[in-house]
């Protein structure tokens, strides 16, 4: 008997402790697809997951890092979702393929046309950013999610190493080491060049093959034409003798 309350306990309180965990789990968080490698440029997804049994989020704000701003910010249309890019001026203009770069994004606002992200669901926000730092190892986006009965949820505490994660973290960007020519590179992007100029030179090499055939060609009619006559000419003085 006193097995099966004890048993019975821990099963609420393993219930308790499950409720009172998945909170912290279930935040605003940011990851790339595939890789973000430092000094390249990355696809990176936004995850927004409801937290709210009787309310929809219907509004998602991302600040982006001033200390390390990006030249490229570019949103990913959403179905559902209206996507608005905040720019503001620099500091100190930035390089981009040699064009220098005086303004970049420091937030992007996604609001709901519908029901937006409703309870028991999330929502992933891409963005394609670059070129990311070479001198950090990650990067803080700080983020407002506001929800259909006007609450707002503030996820903007850093994260501290050695400490244990705050109440509302900030989503941080890890950023992996660069790669070995400084660059991120697009392989599928890569793999298409690569078969074109391939299928240029098989072309070419198709275009070359066929003009040294006609030219053998050609070659071999102007023998014989030139035999024939050379035949004629004989023949036609023989006559003339002849006669």
């Amino acid at each position: 008997m006193k097995a099966s309350r004890i048993a019975a306990v821990g099963a609420v309180a393993g219930t308790a402790v499950l409720a009172l965990s998945s909170p912290a789990l279930a935040h605003v968080s940011v990851q790339p697809e595939g890789e973000a490698a430092k000094g390249g440029y990355a696809v990176v997804n936004f995850k927004v997951p409801n937290e709210r049994d009787n309310a929809s989020t219907t509004k998602l704000e991302v600040s982006f890092p001033t200390d390390h701003p990006l030249a490229s910010v570019m949103p990913q249309a959403v179905d559902g979702w209206k996507v608005e890019v905040t720019k503001s001026k620099l500091d100190k203009p930035l390089e981009l393929h040699g064009k220098k770069i005086t303004e970049a994004v420091t937030k992007v606002t996604w609001t709901a046309d519908g029901k937006g992200v409703q309870p028991g669901y999330f929502q992933k926000f891409p963005v394609s950013v670059g070129a990311l730092p070479e001198d950090a190892d990650e990067l803080v986006f700080k983020a407002l999610q506001t929800y259909s009965n006007k609450e707002v949820v503030r996820w903007i505490e850093v994260p501290q190493e050695g400490q244990e994660e705050p109440e509302f973290p900030a989503p941080v960007l890890e950023l992996s080491a660069a790669e070995e020519d400084g660059h991120s590179h697009d392989t599928a992007a890569e793999e298409a060049s690569d078969d074109a100029a391939d299928t240029e030179n098989t072309a070419a090499a198709a275009d070359g093959d066929d003009t040294d055939t006609t030219a053998r060609v050609l070659g071999v009619v102007g023998i014989v034409v030139g035999a024939a006559g050379v035949a004629y000419g004989v023949f036609a003085g023989r006559r003339r003798t002849t006669v």
